[in-house]
Parts: structure tokens; C-alpha cells; sequence
């Protein structure tokens, strides 16, 4: 069947290539031939190769409240309600996603966020009513802007895991503690495609509260602290490689100074790179190193992420101010301030990048 009656197939899909991606879910729904073009991956990267896909950053962000009296230039609930916001930092546009089914009372507060393809997977957190630990999944799948259920996450609750996609098809998820605030050093995958949960070997260390993040191919799980320790955080990191399915030796000083790697990215351009104290550094030669300073505004940066030689900072100067976003050039280092309405000034818990 022709994709457009008249035109050759290939004429049709060059046009259907240039559709915005946020116009995805009507294009689908026109007729059964543009619904399967449209989520096939080939799709996804042919509007890479031609320059036509956009990078998104989707957030676990606070829910501004309007009718509450502002603490510190901010409007904030007495509990924070967590919901999912998307910010187009080329644009400077900001929406909400549709809310997760079932969930009335907000995000589980301290979820994680990665993006598979086009598809965002929200997993694990806690009730933000009962403090519960979840191994929930939730998938929202942009194409067809619909929610479903992924299968669970499988070994008992977990929270403050590390996690990380390849960004095409598989999440990775190490560490955190269990119910009784143990660190863990388990480690499992999950296939997005084929909703299954597969494991892998232990980490050589327990790890609370670590960073997870894909790098040079590889799954690399930074700084926690063990069970013993509880909350001194610890300066190694350890990497898991795909092709191999093993864990690498610990690497001990990963950090000059035992710090929380929160902030912890892969810059995409071989380089890991985190803010810390006022500043953006990269670890090149095993040394970390300042490459810029962060704008004042986002100096206490919340969410940290980069895309395509550009480095998102959001964050605020001082504790109950408003967060502001700043984009970085990572090739000149300069800054640019985004634009952002008030009700997207909330905290941000957590968040990934997505390209559509």
C-alpha cells in the first residue's frame, strides 16, 4: 500500500520524515501504513541522519503550587508533588506529559528516568503518601503518546539504584539499598522491546545512592557508599561491559575527593564530566579538571544533563529559590539562559534526554 496515493513510497516517506515529532501520535493514527512506518526504528534514525530528529529533556520536576505563599521566591507545596515535564531547550518550550495511569497521588518521589529510543521508562521511587519502595515500570512511548505497565523489577524493592540506558534498547540498574537500608551489589538489564528483566553479575561493591551513566560502552556505576558507611560517600566507580558481560576492576580514585555523584554525566565526547562547587569539570587523564564555572543563577545545579555537544544545567543560587535552566556550549563554553514560565520552576528530582 502507498504510504501517500500518487507519490513514490520513498517521495512519501521523505515527506513524513519532516512531520514535527510532537504531531507523531495524529500522524499515526491517519491509517495503519503511517502508524508502522513511524514506529519502526529505522524511522528514528533516518530523521537522525537528516538532521530532522530533536533532543528533549523529560524531568521528575515539582509541581509549582500558585495559591501558596512564596518561600524563598518560591511557590512550593508543604509535600511536594512530583510530575513529568519535557523541556525543549533549542526552543525554550516547556510542557507536561500526560499523568502515569494510576498514579493520582503524583510520581513515586526519587524515580529514575531514562529514555530508550523514543520511548521514556520511569522506574522504581517510593509513594509519595506511604514512603513505600516501588519496583514499578512505566513506559510512555512518544510515537503514539500512550502509557503501558513493564514488568516489574525483579529481586525485592529497591531505591536510589544506579541507571542508565544505551539509549536504543536495553536499561541497565545496579546498586541502591532494600528495605532494611542495605546497600546492594546486584545488578540486572531490561529489554524495553521484549518487556524482560535479565541478570548480571554483582558488583565487586555494595553501592547506595550511586550515578549511574552508559559511557564509551559501557555501564559505569559511580561513587554510593556501603551499608557500613551510610551516607560518606566513597570516590571509586566501577564499569560494566556489554560485550563481555563482566565487571571491570574498581577503579579506587575515579574522584580526587569522596563526593555525591549525583551530577555525573557522559558528555558525549569521551569525556565524563559532573558540576561541583560552583563548577563544570571533566575527568581527562584521570585528573578532574574545571572547564567552566556555572552561571550563579544554577551555581546548587539539581539536574545535569548533555546532548549533542550541549550541556543542560538546571539548579538555583540558593536552597527554595526557583530553578532556572542554563544550556552550555561545550565546544566555546558559553552560556545561554532558557526560557521558563513559572510553573516550570520546581525542583527537578531527576530527568534524561530523548531524541524523537
Amino acid at each position: 500500500m502507498d504510504l501517500i496515493p500518487g507519490l513514490p513510497n520513498d517521495v512519501a516517506l521523505d515527506c513524513l520524515i519532516r512531520v514535527p515529532f510532537n504531531q507523531f501520535p495524529i500522524a499515526a493514527s491517519v491509517c495503519r501504513g503511517w502508524k508502522v512506518e513511524i514506529e519502526m526504528p529505522e524511522f528514528r534514525q533516518l530523521r537522525k541522519a537528516v538532521g530532522l530528529s530533536r533532543s528533549i529533556s523529560v524531568m521528575a520536576q515539582a509541581r509549582v503550587d500558585p495559591t501558596r505563599n512564596h518561600r524563598g521566591g518560591l511557590k512550593v507545596s508543604a509535600t511536594p508533588v512530583y510530575r513529568l515535564t519535557v523541556c525543549d531547550p533549542e526552543t525554550s518550550i516547556w510542557w507536561e506529559l500526560p499523568p502515569v495511569p494510576g498514579l493520582s497521588d503524583g510520581l513515586p518521589v526519587f524515580c529514575q528516568l531514562v529514555g530508550v529510543g523514543s520511548e521514556l521508562v520511569v522506574m522504581g521511587g517510593c509513594s509519595p503518601v506511604t514512603w513505600e519502595a516501588s519496583n514499578s515500570v512505566f513506559i510512555y512511548n512518544f510515537v503514539l503518546a500512550k502509557w503501558r505497565r513493564g514488568a516489574d523489577m525483579p529481586g525485592g524493592r529497591r531505591l536510589f539504584f544506579a541507571c542508565a540506558s544505551d539509549s536504543d534498547r536495553t536499561v541497565f540498574v545496579a546498586g541502591g539499598h532494600d528495605d532494611d537500608k542495605n546497600a546492594l551489589r546486584s545488578a540486572m538489564a531490561y529489554a524495553v522491546v521484549e518487556d524482560k528483566w535479565v541478570p548480571m553479575p554483582d558488583m565487586a561493591r555494595e553501592r547506595d545512592e550511586c550515578k549511574g551513566l552508559f559511557h564509551d560502552g559501557k555501564f559505569h556505576v559511580i561513587g554510593g557508599f556501603c551499608t557500613e558507611m551510610q551516607g560518606r560517600f566513597e570516590s571509586s566507580a566501577e564499569a560494566f561491559d556489554i560485550a563481555t558481560w563482566q565487571w571491570g576492576e574498581v577503579q579506587e580514585d575515579f574522584f580526587d575527593a569522596a563526593t555525591c555523584p549525583r551530577t555525573c554525566v557522559d558528555g558525549g565526547d569521551g569525556r565524563i564530566i559532573m558540576c561541583r562547587e560552583g563548577n563544570v569539570m571533566a575527568i581527562k587523564d584521570g585528573n578532574w579538571q574545571v572547564i567552566a564555572g556555572l552561571p550563579a543563577e544554577v551555581s546548587n545545579a539539581a539536574y545535569v544533563s548533555t546532548w549533542q555537544g550541549k550541556l543542560l544545567a538546571i539548579g538555583c543560587a540558593n536552597f527554595g529559590e526557583p530553578h532556572i535552566a542554563y544550556v552550555m556550549d561545550l565546544k566555546d563554553q558559553t552560556w545561554t539562559k532558557v526560557e521558563i514560565s513559572e510553573e516550570f520552576t520546581g525542583h527537578v528530582q531527576s530527568g534524561c534526554f530523548i531524541e524523537i
